[in-house]
């Protein structure tokens, strides 16, 4: 485990705290803004030149740096997007990933850029752009894979307990494969569950495959590997696992505004090679049959 892992960490509790980080300048976000006359964010983001967005500090998809920089995947891909749209700062708030949409619809920011995945229960919640990647699930265990450990379906054959994200979908994946409800340990951040790897509290811990060989990338020294991607299976059938920028659903002229930015960065170069340092490929461009209507119905 590198010092500057801990570090980074270290930052991102106190930032936490705090509630807030400025990308693209040094304006604190303020409780007191609005969205403007009649509720259109986009219209007040344009005449103000900045958004607030949230955070979950998930590495790499969106998460402050050392310096306090506010970047990753899902910002960087927003960051295009606003530019485009005349948008040149945004102010990002950090929260558990859990408390992103309940953030999102209390008026704290505009616009979730975490990566979050496009599910059914969420779509009741907020509304999201087309999708913007997709990703399989991995799992991280220690070195050597001991239990040899490759999906939910042999966790819960072994009976071995695994680790996950606070209000992330791989509990959901989990049970629906059979894992007990006591067997999963439900933690806050990813440094949490790579150490309660490393610890033997937990046998495995799950994320998407990006995530975990990010976490890996960043902690050489530590004693754990990450298993090839899987698709989970719910009711017999493979997960198609995407995720995207999340919105209050009545927020459409600044969704459908960003969901026509995002669809020319996919359709260009431009996206591969904003997402590439952050473990993405064209590999992760969603297809065209992967569709937001389909995964809110899935």
């Amino acid at each position: 485990m590198t010092h500057g892992q801990w570090s980074r960490r270290e930052f991102f509790r106190r930032s936490a705290m705090m509630g807030a980080v400025a990308v693209g300048g040094p304006t604190l976000l303020s409780a007191c803004q609005t969205t403007g006359d009649g509720g259109d964010s986009l219209q007040a983001a344009r005449d103000s030149g900045s958004i607030r967005v949230g955070i979950a500090n998930e590495q790499p998809y969106g998460f402050a740096d050392e310096s306090g920089n506010v970047t990753g995947e899902a910002p960087e891909v927003a960051r295009a997007v606003f530019s485009a749209l005349g948008i040149n700062q945004m102010q990002a708030q950090v929260v558990t990933f859990d408390q992103l949409i309940p953030g999102l619809n209390a008026g704290q920011y505009e616009m979730v850029t975490a990566g979050m995945f496009i599910t059914p229960e969420r779509c009741g919640q907020a509304a999201f752009s087309i999708p913007d990647y997709t990703a399989f699930t991995a799992l991280l265990v220690p070195e050597g894979n001991p239990r040899g450990l490759m999906n939910f379906e042999d966790v819960a054959a072994q009976g071995a307990s695994l680790a996950v994200l606070a209000g992330a979908v791989e509990k959901g994946y989990a049970t629906s494969a059979g894992v007990a409800e006591n067997a999963i340990r439900t933690l806050d951040t990813q440094d949490s569950m790579l150490r309660s790897v490393i610890d033997g509290r937990v046998d495995c811990a799950a994320l998407t495959d990006i995530s975990l060989n990010w976490l890996a990338d960043q902690n050489p020294n530590a004693p754990v590997e990450v298993t090839d991607g899987f698709q989970p299976i719910e009711n017999g059938e493979p997960v198609v696992s995407a995720g995207g920028f999340v919105f209050r659903q009545d927020d459409e002229p600044l969704r459908e505004a960003f969901n026509g930015e995002l669809r020319r960065l996919h359709e260009s170069s431009e996206w591969v090679r904003i997402a590439e340092p952050f473990g993405f490929g064209q590999e992760n461009v969603p297809g065209p049959n992967i569709t937001t209507e389909r995964l809110c119905r899935a």
